[in-house]
């Protein structure tokens, strides 16, 4: 059956005032494989362009379901098996598109933020028997160098007012919180290991405090 056509929100009239760090600056229907969407392109003071995958109309919306992924060129574009983002990314896609509304903020952050040249040195140090977290510190960098001050007011430049997170990281939620996000569920994001990432699955779980069981698929929601 076909789905009804979509009614692009008047985004690009949003004010952006007191949203310092991001300007919406083109806007789109974006009919793809998962579903039919709207997507939004941002300007940012960090020097990246992000995007905002949204189905139906969010402005002035509560409890809006989002997934808040991270730019990973050899996952989402290139299939790689060593990491669970591309998995993720679909996962969330088709979960949005089954919703009356959501949004997916697809954040140019690479690597948990380390960039893509360095993503590589660090898969190669992993190559070599270090884990996620001992390769990004012999970088130099902290296990995550991610920010989610440019998600916030990615958020709040759209209306929205209260979101459902799909996540298994807890940094997330209290990124999101500490910048002004009414996070008010939790929904747990999971998908099956392969035999390339169940290793970096366990060291997320393990020394990152990701939500996550690897031997039972299993994790457990928490709302407040």
């Amino acid at each position: 059956m076909a789905l009804p056509a979509l009614r692009i929100p008047d985004l690009t009239a949003t004010p952006c005032e007191g949203h310092p760090h991001v300007r919406i600056a083109a806007t789109a229907k974006l009919p793809s494989r998962f579903g039919e969407f709207t997507i939004v392109a941002f300007e940012s003071n960090d020097s990246k362009e992000h995007v905002a995958i949204i189905r139906g109309d969010v402005k002035n919306a509560g409890n809006v379901p989002v997934r808040l992924p991270s730019e990973c060129l050899t996952g989402d574009v290139m299939g790689s098996l060593r990491c669970d983002c591309r998995d993720q990314l679909e996962a969330a896609l088709k979960y949005i598109s089954s919703q009356d509304k959501g949004i997916v903020l697809y954040l140019r952050q690479e690597g948990r933020g380390i960039g893509l040249v360095n993503k590589i040195h660090a898969y190669a140090l992993q190559d070599s028997g270090l884990d996620t977290v001992e390769a990004n510190h012999a970088l130099g960098f902290r296990d995550d160098e991610r920010d989610y001050a440019v998600a916030a007011e990615m958020l709040k430049a759209l209306g929205v007012k209260s979101i459902h997170l799909l996540s298994n990281n807890p940094k997330k939620v209290s990124g999101l919180r500490a910048h002004g996000i009414d996070i008010r569920r939790r929904i747990p994001h999971l998908v099956p290991p392969n035999p390339h990432n169940r290793h970096y699955l366990e060291t997320k779980a393990r020394k990152s405090g990701h939500l996550i069981s690897v031997s039972t698929f299993s994790l457990a929601a928490v709302e407040d």
